[in-house]
């Protein structure tokens, strides 16, 4: 509670407040929104709202804050269709210029924070979501907010809520599985499949692919128009031999074997891939410009 003091100080008191929330409402802002750079324009609105919000009744600021961080962001996936009909490009290796990452970049805690709370397929995953699945996932399962309170946000009933994130907990499920470990077996496979892809060797590829194999771009992606989500051994591998991926190369994602297309050695769309029972049986591919420069791209020679 503020005393007499911070009350005759309430603007400084509330900024001072709103420091000590802000790394946990960045952190639901990007889980929400996927987006670096729409996740801090999230918690600036919150802070605008605070700003100008009559807050002597608040008991839990946190909580209120939370709130309103998730209310912007719900905003913001309702109008993100038409904030984003424009493609950014063509598949990677097409002539098609892409839009740079944008400069600059977050404070280092905070990309060590972000690589480590969201892996790249769950992104991709939370991209499928309708918002309102999203907002009742994400502040649900991730920060144990009550349905009753998500509810009131979204204007629906308790149970209608729980729901909605039971069924975006399903998806989420349905592709979680337990991956491989051995990053030099991983890139050894990676390499394979892009040698067998440049050759347009459609039986070698089937035989790398889990044959419920899905293949997964984020929004950015899948506006390029060259690829949706495509589900099959033999048809993502028919897709990967048509297409031939001639602009991707060999590249350590956060570490991980994986490849990108980087046109003028700037990453552009980055291929993560996910082995089980040394098969792979995901493709993420990524291409949202945010995304992709808070990711840690090492390219790799041959």
């Amino acid at each position: 509670m503020a005393t007499e003091e911070d009350v005759l100080n309430q603007p400084e008191w509330l900024a001072e407040q709103f420091e000590v929330h802000r790394a946990h409402l960045r952190a639901v802002a990007y889980r929400m929104l996927g987006s670096p750079s729409e996740a801090d324009d999230a918690v600036q609105e919150a802070w605008l709202r605070l700003s100008r919000a009559d807050t002597s009744d608040v008991a839990n600021l946190g909580g209120w804050l939370t709130t309103v961080v998730a209310r912007v962001c719900l905003d913001m996936l309702r109008s993100r269709t038409s904030r984003r009909e424009e493609p950014f490009g063509g598949w990677p290796g097409a002539p098609a210029e892409v839009a740079a990452p944008a400069a600059g970049g977050t404070d280092p805690e905070h990309e060590v924070m972000l690589a480590d709370s969201v892996g790249l397929a769950l992104l991709v995953v939370l991209e499928t979501l309708a918002p309102a699945e999203r907002v009742a996932f994400v502040l649900h399962d991730m920060f144990a907010v009550p349905y009753e309170e998500i509810g009131a946000m979204l204007e629906r009933s308790p149970g209608a809520t729980k729901q909605l994130a039971s069924r975006a907990r399903r998806r989420v499920q349905d592709t979680a599985t337990v991956p491989d470990t051995d990053l030099n077996r991983q890139r050894e496979a990676v390499g394979a499949f892009f040698a067998a892809s440049r050759n347009g060797d459609f039986d070698a590829l089937v035989a790398m692919l889990d044959p419920d194999v899905v293949v997964r771009p984020d929004r950015p992606a899948a506006l390029a128009g060259s690829l949706g989500e495509v589900r099959g051994a033999e048809d993502v591998a028919a897709n990967f031999a048509r297409r031939g991926a001639k602009g991707a190369r060999m590249a350590l994602i956060n570490g991980i074997p994986g490849a990108v297309w980087a046109p003028g050695g700037t990453p552009r769309v980055i291929f993560s891939f996910t082995f089980v029972d040394g098969r792979i049986t995901a493709i993420d591919i990524l291409g949202d410009p945010d995304v992709v420069s808070q990711l840690d791209v090492a390219i790799l020679s041959g």
